[in-house]
């Protein structure tokens, strides 16, 4: 009978991810791309440092439309290098088991164990501890691993699956659709003293199943302390886990008002100050009233954020600073566009609109986008 037994489980990896916020086919995109497979080096890398005596992959490892030979090869080295230390994966929606995908046709090495069914199936993990695991065979419609399942012997007992705890669903991203649901009585009914689970990005411990969350950033917005877990699985049923940080870099969210800005170069130096010391990703989001002496282009700011892996630009709510009550008053043709559009039956939002892009053109301006 087992003391303890000590898992690394990770989840939703998404090798080969497209990246389509940082151009699929830029240099940024690659990085990302590469940043991924740094992040699975980390997580065996780790495994080996704390003496683990298993890898968990709970599905998501690849992305099956855009897996390359390349990406294959990758996996059989990495997973093979990493023994005798085993590996046990479960296919998801992403990576499902199917005749064409890396895992069918991939000559693994012998301490790596695919799971290949839609139901459960068991592995002795050590001497009264069993893993069960199962695969999504389609990208869609994967039903509930757990309904009128129950595990067949004493001993404690695990479980390894790629699913969408309904309770959880909407707390989970938006958008997010769910794969093989089921509520989370059903572990502990089931005979299952604990779930290791893939499918949702933001990490989740809960008392009878684990979401590690992706070990990398695949997005903007990404909230929760995700990375790869150290689980101690006691002979008593006890399950001590530990969260590891694995990601090769790190994501910022930057927001930049640009109210009170009277020159491009004002808007540059607030853009520094905020990055300060920064690296890694970058979302910036700008938004404010923007002086209608200002000129300032996308480029600009990007030129900013060149030191970033990668960076994305969006503009919200950007305002041009415009005194219309102001400029009615002059005896010039903007003057009279003005007075026009305010004595017009437009919507106060629409006349806004009207008024900005008139005046923006009046005054050759084509750098930003502004409401």
């Amino acid at each position: 009978m087992f003391q303890s037994f000590k898992i690394i489980h990770f989840a939703d990896l998404h090798l080969d991810a497209q990246f389509a916020w940082a151009g699929a086919h830029s240099d940024s995109a690659r990085r990302r791309r590469q940043g991924l497979r740094d992040a699975l080096l980390r997580i065996v890398r780790l495994a080996k440092e704390v003496e683990a005596d298993a890898i968990f992959c709970g599905g998501d490892l690849y992305e099956h439309e855009r897996a390359t030979p390349d990406t294959a090869a990758f996996l059989k080295d990495v997973f093979a290098n990493s023994a005798p230390l085993r590996v046990f994966i479960a296919p998801g929606n992403h990576d499902c088991y199917v005749p064409d995908s890396l895992y069918a046709l991939n000559d693994w090495s012998p301490n790596v164990h695919v799971f290949h069914e839609d139901r459960l199936q068991s592995v002795e993990l050590a001497p009264g501890l069993t893993l069960w695991g199962g695969a999504h065979l389609a990208p869609r419609g994967t039903s509930n691993f757990l309904e009128r399942f129950q595990t067949s012997d004493e001993g404690m007992h695990l479980a390894l699956f790629h699913g969408s705890e309904n309770a959880g669903f909407a707390q989970q991203e938006e958008g997010k659709a769910q794969h093989a649901p089921f509520d989370a009585a059903e572990i502990p009914r089931a005979g299952v003293h604990h779930a290791f689970l893939g499918h949702y990005h933001r990490p989740r411990d809960a008392e009878h199943h684990t979401y590690p969350g992706n070990p990398d950033p695949l997005a903007f917005g990404e909230k929760g302390d995700r990375g790869a877990v150290v689980a101690i699985v006691k002979r008593d049923g006890n399950i001590e886990r530990q969260r590891h940080a694995v990601a090769s870099t790190t994501v910022h969210d930057v927001q930049l008002d640009v109210t009170g800005c009277h020159t491009q170069q004002a808007v540059r130096d607030r853009l520094r100050n905020h990055i300060s010391g920064m690296n890694g990703i970058v979302r910036l989001t700008v938004r404010g009233d923007i002086q209608p002496g200002v000129y300032l282009r996308d480029r600009d700011l990007r030129d900013e954020l060149a030191n970033f892996e990668a960076a994305q630009v969006r503009y919200v709510d950007i305002r041009a600073g415009y005194d219309f009550h102001k400029i009615k008053k002059e005896g010039t043709v903007r003057g009279e566009f003005v007075r026009d559009v305010l004595s017009s039956d437009l919507a106060a939002s629409e006349k806004r609109r009207v008024l900005t892009a008139g005046l923006r053109s009046l005054d050759a301006r084509n750098d930003l986008d502004v409401l």
